[in-house]
């Protein structure tokens, strides 16, 4: 018996990773769509990546309204908030989107998910206290968000750059979630809305069912996730960072490969 044209296992293997997706996501404020990268190798990227931004939507919806007194009203937006990365985001969106539709992604994902993974491997293993903060201002802040955006647009991480100049500037952890979590739901919106008015056919019935299955799961994970990120220290909250930036890299690694033979021989086998 298939449903949304996938067996049985199919369905399970793939709840079960938008459930981790979710956990993860709530505890961090971002990496939704990191752990959820795994789902390509069960469905096909046309269909795959709107489905983990939409999700990913709904799990910073979630993550948002529980954390609401740990953000920064709207008016204390700029300089320091997540204005500046929005606006960068907004112009960079369109242009991931546009990569996405007209060139090879492959090498792209692959140099910016290696990165990734030796980053967060380095900020792991370096000695603890050996650090050098860097400084910032809105025009450095816009431009990370734009380079978020492009990266989103064709990976759906928008968060992973601006996770990284948190990083370096070693913001608590209230104040990176209070910038990454409104710059991902809003360029999460954006690219949905881009890629519906560009190519309508992509959102049709199997999407809306993989959506009415995944969403009751991915919810509550996200709720028990905001729950333990309660308990993290700063410190410990950057060490989750930092994993998940790594994961963040492989999954940019494994969508890089999913046009490998042997890869598409997996979700073919997947699907029987």
């Amino acid at each position: 018996m298939l449903l949304a044209g996938f067996s049985p296992l199919t369905i399970a293997i793939l709840v079960a990773i938008l459930a981790a997706s979710a956990l993860m996501s709530g505890l961090s404020g971002f990496g939704f769509s990191a752990v959820g990268a795994l789902c390509l190798i069960v469905l096909p990227p046309k269909l795959g990546v709107p489905l983990l931004m939409t999700l990913s939507a709904a799990n910073q919806i979630m993550s948002l309204r529980q954390l609401k007194a740990d953000m920064k009203p709207i008016d204390q937006w700029w300089p320091d908030g997540p204005a500046p990365y929005l606006l960068g985001g907004l112009v960079g969106v369109p242009v991931g989107l546009a990569i996405l539709s007209s060139l090879p992604t492959t090498d792209l994902m692959l140099v910016f998910g290696a990165f990734l993974v030796l980053y967060a491997g380095y900020s792991l293993a370096r000695p603890h206290g050996a650090r050098a903060t860097v400084n910032g201002n809105w025009l450095t802040s816009s431009l990370v968000g734009m380079s978020g955006g492009v990266i989103g647009g064709f990976t759906a991480f928008p968060g992973a750059a601006v996770v990284v100049w948190s990083g370096l500037r070693h913001l608590p952890k209230r104040e990176s979630r209070a910038i990454v979590q409104p710059y991902i739901f809003v360029l999460q919106l954006l690219s949905i809305s881009l890629l519906a008015l560009q190519k309508p056919e992509t959102f049709g019935p199997t999407y809306w069912l993989l959506v009415a299955i995944t969403v009751p799961v991915v919810l509550p994970c996200t709720l028990l996730g905001v729950r333990l990120y309660r308990q993290l220290s700063d410190v410990n909250f950057r060490r989750v960072t930092f994993i998940l930036l790594g994961v963040s890299g492989l999954g940019l690694l494994i969508k890089a490969a999913d046009t490998l033979p042997f890869v598409a021989h997996a979700m073919r086998m997947a699907k029987l």
